[in-house]
């Protein structure tokens, strides 16, 4: 039985964890491939134009996927970045470093399409609602991680610093969320519930999901590439990267 443990923790480390990784990401890039024209075709095609909204309403299917996972990506990023704080562990730290781009997309992608969703339904490009503020102070915390870790030349205490801000960010990420509810705004309220039914026809749900469904395996798969690239640039003289390169 005993032949037939998994042993985990020896990819805690970037020369076992490299490998590895190079192997996971074409599965990643094709689930997110299959996923994501399953979840265009669905939602543009597919689900039904809404009452209220016409078609315009169809942009939630980029929106909301990007919306969620700016936010899940957020709490990864942290999660990596103090698990690298308390533990010191060069993985964790690369791995945050690794999802923060991603992030800054999916919360700058989020707004984008809030503008374009909200000008035929509020008749401006923005304003100062409680959920587009605290997305866009999301966009800062990933971008002020990014431009945080840049400044500082040392990595080790880049890591340390970038964790900091990460985990301070975190208080963003149910403002974020609780915002509809704590405050009177624009924004609508969530069309999923984890204590009521749907508020929207299944085909338009499906659609969503499959889109999401699809960020987040395309997510997975370009974090994981990134994070190859930062090891081969942290650790250039290591024999590892050596035979690697080869």
């Amino acid at each position: 039985m005993s032949n037939r443990v998994i042993h985990w923790f020896r990819y805690g480390s970037p020369q076992s964890f490299y490998p590895l990784a190079g192997k996971m990401v074409p599965w990643f890039v094709m689930l997110a491939v299959l996923f994501g024209i399953a979840g265009l075709w669905t939602g543009f095609f597919v689900a039904p134009t809404d009452a209220t909204q016409g078609d315009a309403y169809r942009i939630i299917f980029i929106h909301v996927p990007a919306s969620w996972l700016s936010m899940f990506l957020y709490l990864i990023m942290a999660f990596w970045a103090g698990l690298g704080l308390a533990l010191n562990t060069r993985l964790s730290s690369m791995m945050a470093s690794a999802v923060a781009p991603t992030g800054a997309m999916f919360a700058f992608l989020s707004l984008w399409t809030g503008a374009l969703w909200g000008k035929p339904m509020w008749g401006a490009w923005w304003v100062w609602d409680a959920r587009l503020t605290s997305e866009l102070i999301l966009l800062f915390l990933y971008l002020g991680f990014m431009a945080l870790q840049a400044a500082i030349d040392e990595p080790r205490r880049a890591d340390k610093a970038g964790a900091i801000l990460a985990l301070v960010g975190v208080i963003n990420v149910p403002i974020i969320y609780f915002s509809v509810k704590w405050w009177n705004t624009l924004h609508q309220g969530a069309s999923i519930s984890m204590s009521k039914a749907p508020s929207m026809a299944k085909t338009m749900l499906l659609g969503m999901l499959l889109m999401a469904i699809a960020c987040w395996m395309y997510s997975i798969a370009v974090s994981l590439m990134r994070a190859r690239t930062i090891m081969l640039e942290r650790e250039p003289n290591s024999e590892w990267v050596k035979h690697a390169v080869e």
